[in-house]
């Protein structure tokens, strides 16, 4: 079997495309909640911080050095952590809206599968209960 034919196989199989959409749908989601993110939850933080963006967060080691004229002679030294504090409020949205709607995907399919039993099988179940009376 040549290289193609095996690539053509593969890629034509339906978990690779599935994963294809959910990866494509799951970078959108994704700048959507970056989005929200970005609009709506760091304002409100930055509310409560007197205006300080959580992305400008950061402990400064050695603090930069002006010359007399008011130039910068050294860069400040910082660690700036306040974009590390963003991204994980980032991915605990993204977590928290994914588990949502799963549960929600999971609370509408589970009627469905549970009236997609066949009758011969409930018939079963009621000559089995029968017997062990």
């Amino acid at each position: 079997m040549g290289l193609i034919t095996e690539f053509k196989e593969f890629i034509s199989r339906g978990n690779v495309v599935d994963l294809a959409v959910g990866v494509v749908i799951g970078a959108a989601f994704g700048k959507i909640v970056t989005a929200l993110v970005d609009g709506i939850v760091m304002p409100a933080i930055g509310a409560f911080t007197k205006g300080v963006s959580v992305s400008d967060w950061k402990y400064v080691i050695k603090p930069a050095q002006l010359d007399s004229a008011g130039k910068e002679v050294a860069t400040e030294l910082a660690i700036r952590y306040g974009m590390f504090v963003q991204t994980i409020i980032d991915f605990l949205l993204i977590a928290l809206v994914i588990f949502l709607i799963l549960k929600a995907y999971n609370r509408v399919r589970a009627p469905a599968a549970a009236a997609a039993i066949p009758e011969e099988v409930l018939l079963l179940r009621e000559i089995r209960d029968e017997l062990k009376k």
